[in-house]
């Protein structure tokens, strides 16, 4: 079956979020677009995850559980879970390492958390916005251990981007999908780094605001409408497709 998918959302959790970016908003937002699958991934952090889960199972929505974590080299990496005992998990880890400073609201933005029902239960005071002490290759090794998926993020971009921090996608982790962003040209891209076409490119919309939710533009055959079925296919997928209508 065909599944529209987006799976790069922020929730007012992400200090650089708009604060109406909560649980049913999102949500709501997803459904009205038309999609199926979205995966909730805050910046180093999960603690929105567990009511995005719940509000989506309300209507029908799947939510996969993420963190957008910042790594010691301050590139962005999507990591998805197939569940919240494994982000949660993951979440540790990521609070060990951020640096102990305290987020400021009047600069960096607010940090929301907030139950299913959309009422704020708490903010995060780390500081969320800045990078881990993970490395890469610790981050890949470590996600992938919890059963999770990592792509690196909007590699297009000339900031947090892996293919411009370090200049190429190393070999070494075997990603087989990159992540790019809505107005990206790939094809020039390829041009200049043609290597890259062996990965597959998935196109998300990175949303901090509710218009930027995506679209059913981007979609994605399983055999089922579920957080399985959709990582048995991103696990297995053996490079070279571009995800776009």
């Amino acid at each position: 079956m065909k599944c529209y998918i987006d799976l790069h959302i922020h929730s007012c959790l992400s200090p650089c979020a708009e604060e109406d970016m909560t649980p049913n908003n999102i949500v709501n937002m997803s459904i009205l677009k038309g999609l199926d699958i979205i995966a909730i991934t805050d910046h180093n952090s999960a603690k929105n995850a567990a009511a995005l889960v719940e509000a989506g199972r309300r209507q029908g929505l799947i939510v996969v559980p993420g963190i957008e974590l910042s790594t010691l080299e301050e590139i962005h990496l999507l990591c998805l879970f197939k569940n919240l005992k494994d982000v949660h998990a993951f979440q540790s880890i990521v609070y060990e390492n951020l640096p102990p400073l305290k987020n400021r609201e009047d600069i960096f933005g607010s940090q929301i958390i907030m139950d299913s029902l959309d009422n704020e239960i708490g903010r995060e005071e780390k500081f969320l916005s800045a990078a881990t002490n993970l490395d890469v290759e610790s981050s890949v090794n470590v996600v992938r251990t919890l059963g999770g998926i990592v792509i690196p993020s909007h590699v297009d971009r000339k900031s947090f981007s892996m293919l411009n921090t370090l200049g190429a996608i190393p070999e070494e982790y075997s990603f087989s999908y990159l992540e790019y962003t809505i107005n990206c040209d790939l094809e020039a891209i390829f041009k200049e780094q043609p290597k890259l076409k062996k990965y597959s490119f998935l196109k998300s919309s990175d949303a901090h605001f509710l218009s930027s939710i995506l679209e059913p533009v981007i979609s994605i055959e399983l055999p089922e409408k579920s957080i399985d079925a959709l990582f048995d296919v991103l696990n297995n997928n053996k490079g070279g497709q571009i995800l776009h209508i």
